[in-house]
């Protein structure tokens, strides 16, 4: 791959990463603790994980058992959870919350599957805009005379076979994590 094209390819990366992360974070009733991933916690007047200030277990398939290190951190995991859209009401004894995800309902998993799609296309977009960006820079420097036509022509063919291979990479995840939510 030409070094010119490879910051775009990391752009590429990131954008998959981070449509990793949101599918992560689409919960299909099933626990997943990774839906915790973007939640923080006053922790001493610093935002922190809630995996760094309690542990974080599944001991069953649809319940996430959150055990803090220090008992006073209890009031501060609940507001951070009900503060956020994970949807869910934390249930707690005085020494463990615990998340208890009900069954998914077909209109919820239609739901889903509508969001996972919408996430996905952005993710496209977000791709070929990179792709936009990637030939504009190619252009630019064949104005510039610092590469020939030919150069030009087959960088653009190789901007064209990253964007597909990106592009195809979300497609595979889409239908994957439809699947997932759909057969739950």
């Amino acid at each position: 791959m030409n070094e010119r094209i490879t910051p775009f390819e990391e752009k590429m990366k990131k954008t998959i990463a981070s449509l990793t992360e949101d599918f992560a974070s689409i919960r299909a009733g099933r626990a997943n603790p990774h839906l915790l991933d973007k939640l923080r916690v006053d922790y001493y007047g610093t935002p922190s994980p809630i995996q760094s200030v309690a542990n974080v277990s599944v001991p069953e398939a649809r319940i996430i058992q959150i055990q803090p290190w220090e008992p006073k951190m209890i009031k501060e995991i609940e507001k951070a959870i009900l503060a956020s859209d994970i949807g869910i009401t934390p249930g707690n004894d005085g020494k463990i919350i615990r998340l208890v995800f009900p069954e998914l309902t077909e209109e919820r998993r239609k739901e889903l599957t509508k969001d996972i799609q919408k996430k996905s296309e952005t993710a496209r977009v977000a791709i070929r805009n990179i792709r936009r960006d990637a030939n504009d820079n190619v252009k630019k420097a064949e104005k510039a005379g610092e590469i020939s036509e030919d150069v030009l022509k087959e960088l653009e063919g190789d901007i064209q076979k990253l964007t597909d291979k990106f592009v195809d990479n979300i497609d595979k995840m889409c239908d994957e994590k439809c699947k997932e939510i759909m057969t739950v």
